[in-house]
C-alpha cells in the first residue's frame, strides 16, 4: 500500500489517510440529516468550566459509554450505521455523548475551556454525572473516542471492559503529527488552493461545518499516551480497526502493547470501518463472551 496519495503531478504529496478523509467524508451527512430516532434520549450535562455536553442514551441494560472520532459526533459514528441498535438487541444502554466542539454539543472559544486533557476531564464528569459505578459500566472508542477513553482510563475511569477501535500504538502517542494537518488548515482556512498539502483537510473540514476557532483549541488540548503507560491497563480490552486502516498506526502493535488485549480486524479504511456492521458485530461478541 502507497502511503502517499499524489496531489497534483510532481506537486503536493498528501498522507493517505489524509485523502481518505476527505473522500470518505462527502458521504458523511451534514447537520440537518443528523436527526437522531425517536428512541434515543438527549440530556445535557455539565462539562470543564461548564461546558454544555449532549449525552444520547438508547436501550436498558449494563451501560456501555461510547465516545466518537475527531469532526465527528455519536450519530455518525454510533447510531447512523445501527452499532448501537445492535448493542441494545444484546441487552446495552448505549451512552454516546458528543464531544465538546462537536455534534449538539457547546463550542466554547475561550481558550481557558481548553486546558490540557480536556476531553479525559469532560468523560469522567460524565461518569461521575450518570452515577458509573467502578466495574459497573464498559468503555469503548473510534479513534479519538479510543484516544480519549484510553487516558481516562489512566486517569481513573474503571470500566468493566475497554474497546478500542480504529487506534494503533503509534496513534497513541504521536497525536502531534495527525493534528498539525489540521492545525495548518485552519491557520490558513479559505486561502489553500488545489494541490496545497493542507486543501484536503480544509474542505474536509468545511464540508463537516467545524467550528474553526474551538476546533484549535480542541486540537492543542489533546495529550499523547506514551507506549510504557499502556502496560498499566490490564483490564479485558478489544483492539478492533479496518483491515486498510493504518490511519493511526498499528493495531495489532497496540493489542500487543497491552497486557489483556486482543486484536480483531474487520474490513475497511479508517472512515470506511466505521460504517460496517462488522464493528458492531465484534463489540457485541467481546462485550459478551465469558
Amino acid at each position: 500500500m502507497h502511503e502517499y496519495f499524489q496531489a497534483s503531478a510532481g506537486k503536493s504529496r498528501l498522507p493517505l489517510w489524509l485523502f481518505r478523509l476527505y473522500r470518505e467524508s462527502l458521504a458523511y451527512p451534514h447537520d440537518e440529516e443528523c436527526d437522531m430516532p425517536e428512541d434515543v434520549s438527549t440530556s445535557f450535562v455539565s462539562g470543564w468550566a461548564g461546558t454544555r455536553l449532549a449525552v444520547h442514551r438508547i436501550g436498558a441494560g449494563r451501560p456501555l459509554l461510547l465516545f466518537h472520532g475527531l469532526f465527528s459526533s455519536a450519530y455518525i459514528n454510533w447510531v447512523k450505521y445501527g452499532h448501537a441498535a445492535r448493542l441494545v438487541e444484546a441487552g446495552f444502554e448505549v451512552i454516546m455523548p458528543d464531544l465538546r466542539a462537536h455534534g449538539q454539543s457547546e463550542a466554547p472559544q475561550d481558550p481557558s475551556a481548553y486546558p490540557e486533557d480536556v476531553l479525559v476531564t469532560d468523560a469522567l464528569m460524565i461518569a461521575r454525572e450518570l452515577g458509573l459505578e467502578p466495574g459497573g459500566f464498559d468503555l469503548g472508542g473510534f479513534s479519538l473516542g479510543s484516544r480519549t477513553s484510553t487516558r481516562a482510563v489512566l486517569a481513573g475511569l474503571a470500566p468493566r471492559r475497554l474497546i478500542l477501535a480504529g487506534m494503533g500504538l503509534e496513534g497513541l502517542a504521536g497525536w502531534a503529527r495527525r493534528s498539525a494537518y489540521f492545525i495548518d488548515a485552519i491557520d490558513r482556512f479559505g486561502t489553500i488552493k488545489h494541490g496545497d498539502p493542507a486543501y484536503m483537510a480544509q474542505q474536509f473540514m468545511k464540508a463537516q461545518k467545524v467550528d474553526m476557532v474551538a476546533a484549535r483549541l480542541l486540537l492543542g488540548s489533546i495529550d499523547d499516551t506514551p507506549p510504557e503507560q499502556l502496560a498499566s491497563l490490564d483490564l479485558p480490552t478489544l483492539v478492533v480497526c479496518g483491515d486498510v486502516d493504518q490511519d493511526n498506526g498499528s493495531a495489532p502493535r497496540l493489542a500487543q502493547a497491552l497486557p489483556n488485549a486482543r486484536y480483531e480486524e474487520i474490513s475497511g479504511t479508517h472512515m470506511g470501518s466505521v460504517t460496517k456492521p462488522e464493528l458492531g458485530e465484534a463489540m457485541v461478541r467481546f462485550l459478551t463472551e465469558g
